[in-house]
This record gives structure tokens, C-alpha cells and sequence, in this order.
């Protein structure tokens, strides 16, 4: 059986049997992969609270026919317990690994796998408001998939910005020539705000009103959420965490 090492990212794991676990992770060089960490649910385990969601680990694994094994597991970033004391910062972590899993596949994505990393490692800083971590985050992974939003020029014809209507499925925002009729229209703070959270302009982004953004939280989800073709199923939980405060 062939022997491998990598670096990866817990996205979810299940367990499997009396005493191991199944674990999703997001790898640096092999894409997303799913793995047998056996024994990790006994007491002696060496390595089972290494292989918890949010962790970033050193890998040895043994390629299986249709699950990997995990033979070894050393720690390189410990962002599961700093994450999880935080429960805005705990559901935006959630989402972000939930996307990386649909995003993701075998062949491997370097740029997706950085991306998430320094995402919740922002996240376990408090580096940044935690739904701007997550809606940047959002944008970008998008984009290196190959979705990336326009918040200037139309998307669709791509005549010269700035414009307001915005529709989601046209790819952001879209001229008065292109905006279906009805389409909604976005104050120029808000896509100002989409634009940063894209770009990393994190100065601009820090300063944006609480209004902002929800407005631009609600657009990042919609639009993560129509590329995906499928409802994320944490994201209800940051909607319900956003209503209580």
C-alpha cells in the first residue's frame, strides 16, 4: 500500500465503527481526501484531538482503495479550541469548512487550501469581524473556483462601472441595459464593501457600518449559495446568531 504525507485541514469528521473516525480533510497537495483515523475515539488515542475540525495537521497516510488511513498526525496549527470559544467565530468556520467540501475534489487545489487556512487562522485571531472573515472568504473561494463576482464593471457585457443593480445569477453587479426588470439595486457603500472583502482591502472593510454589512453578508451568501446549487446548512445558524444580537 502506498505511503504518502501531506498537509491538511479538518473539514468534518463521523465516526465509524466502535472506535475510529472518518475524516474530510483539505489537503495541500492532494486535494480533498477522505480518511480512516483509526482507534482515535479510545481514551489512549495518540492523535485523535489532532484530527478535529478546524485543525491543520502533518500527515502520514496509507492510499487505500476507497478510504485513505491515517498512520500518522502531528499538529501545525491548533485553531479548533480558539475558534470554537467563540460562537461567531465557531459558525463562521463552520460555513467556511462546509464550502471547501463542496468546493474541493481529488485533483487538489493549492490556492483553496491556503485560502482556508489563513481564513481561520484570521478567525482564531479575532483578526477581523467574524462575518467579514466569512464573507471574504466566501468571495475569494468562489473566485479561485472559477465564479469570481464583478462589483464594478456590468458582468454581464462588462460595459465600464460603477453600476448598482445586482443579480447574483448574472455574476454581481449588471448596467441598466443588462438588470432584468425588477432587479434589486445596492447602495454604493455595499458593493464598496464586496469590492474590499474581494480584494482584501481590510482597512475599508473594518470601517463599514453594521447595515453595510448585513447587506453585504446577505449578498455572499446568495451568491455562494446559487453557484453551489445547494443550501449550505450551517449558514442558518451565522442568520440566526446575526438575528439574536
Amino acid at each position: 500500500m502506498p505511503v504518502y504525507r501531506d498537509e491538511g485541514v479538518v473539514l468534518r469528521t463521523h465516526k465509524l465503527g466502535e472506535a475510529d473516525r472518518i475524516v474530510t480533510l483539505l489537503t495541500r497537495s492532494h486535494g480533498k481526501v477522505r480518511a480512516v483515523a483509526k482507534g482515535v475515539r479510545r481514551t489512549g488515542s495518540k492523535f485523535g484531538a489532532r484530527l478535529e475540525p478546524f485543525m491543520v495537521a502533518d500527515l502520514q497516510l496509507y492510499e487505500g482503495r476507497s478510504l485513505d488511513v491515517i498512520n500518522q498526525a502531528e499538529t501545525l496549527a491548533s485553531y479548533g479550541a480558539l475558534i470554537a470559544a467563540d460562537y461567531s467565530a465557531y459558525t463562521a468556520a463552520t460555513v467556511m469548512v462546509e464550502t471547501a467540501d463542496k468546493l474541493t475534489e481529488s485533483e487538489g487545489s493549492l490556492q483553496q487550501y491556503l485560502l482556508l487556512v489563513g481564513a481561520l487562522r484570521s478567525l482564531s485571531r479575532h483578526d477581523h469581524d467574524s462575518s467579514l472573515t466569512l464573507d471574504s472568504y466566501l468571495l475569494r473561494a468562489l473566485s479561485l473556483a472559477g465564479w469570481a463576482p464583478s462589483f464594478f464593471d456590468c458582468a454581464r457585457c462588462q460595459a465600464p462601472g460603477p453600476h448598482s443593480h445586482t443579480v447574483v445569477q448574472l455574476g454581481g453587479v449588471v448596467c441598466d441595459q443588462c438588470a432584468p426588470p425588477g432587479s434589486p439595486r445596492l447602495d454604493r457603500q455595499t458593493i464598496g464593501l464586496l469590492s474590499s472583502l474581494l480584494t482584501g482591502d481590510w482597512d475599508h472593510a473594518d470601517a463599514s457600518e453594521e447595515d453595510t454589512r448585513a447587506r453585504a453578508s446577505g449578498v455572499a451568501a446568495a451568491y455562494t449559495q446559487w453557484h453551489l446549487e445547494r443550501g449550505l446548512k450551517s449558514l442558518v445558524h451565522v442568520s440566526r446568531e446575526k438575528a439574536d444580537t
